[in-house]
């Protein structure tokens, strides 16, 4: 394939243990589309967002390059699931409300990806790229993930990874800027919940090929050990760009 593949070999993984997106970002993107025809989700992984846009728009297509993430698409009624990796194959010019990539768009090819969504967006039309960074819990906690993040997997993050350390903000982006949502993600998890996440990383699989060992029992015992056995409030901070075509 001539995408960067980071995620099928833990799509199953990816599918289970990342999590969702607030209702206000979909509630907002949907109040600032010129109408709720069709959305284009690229990068759509297992379809979390394509899903939670298909309660707003008629239609959605939703595009993504690994055949293994697409196996474990959420299905529903209103979602039409694609392979493809930057490109909206079918769907004509001009008849697009709004593009969504949800911690996607730092492993695209911005350009093609752009010069795509140029096309198909009717006039007035949205377009919407968003990441989180890293979940934040108690300071303790906070330590060993982000010892885990820049020490343990660090050499194994594909180059792409900077554009999430630097909140987008490194990115061209061609369209008349709107500010993005002040939003966090929020969610009430075990410590083996917070271990399935860090094990969905793409680090954490490269580690593992690589080097022939899993990094996950360790960090999965200090956060048992830290977290202790009850539940906690996980904040994952959520930036992105947002924009509108010309009218």
């Amino acid at each position: 394939m001539s995408f960067k593949d980071h995620f099928s070999n833990q799509a199953a993984v990816y599918a289970q243990s990342r999590p969702t997106y607030p209702a206000a970002l979909y509630a907002e993107l949907a109040r600032l589309a010129p109408s709720r025809g069709l959305a284009w989700d690229c990068g759509t992984g297992n379809g979390q967002a394509a899903v939670a846009l298909a309660e707003h728009f008629r239609q959605v297509i939703a595009t993504e390059p690994s055949a293994a993430q697409l196996a474990k698409a959420l299905p529903h009624a209103r979602v039409v699931y694609r392979q493809s990796a930057e490109l909206a194959p079918a769907v004509c010019d001009g008849t697009v409300d709004l593009v969504t990539a949800a911690q996607a768009a730092h492993w695209f090819d911005r350009p093609k990806f752009y010069a795509e969504a140029k096309r198909v967006l009717r006039p007035g039309g949205i377009i919407a790229l968003w990441s989180y960074w890293l979940g934040r819990v108690t300071p303790e906690i906070d330590r060993i993930v982000d010892r885990f993040h820049h020490e343990t997997t660090g050499p194994c993050w594909p180059p792409e990874r900077r554009h999430v350390e630097n909140r987008y903000g490194d990115f061209d982006f061609p369209f008349a800027e709107l500010p993005f949502p002040a939003l966090a993600i929020t969610r009430e998890w075990t410590a083996g919940e917070m271990s399935a996440f860090l094990s969905s990383w793409s680090a954490v699989d490269r580690y593992r090929r690589e080097r022939g060992e899993d990094p996950m029992p360790a960090v999965t015992a200090d956060l048992r050990a830290a977290w202790g056995g009850e539940r906690r409030i996980v904040t994952w901070q959520m930036f992105g760009r947002l924009g509108r075509t010309g009218i």
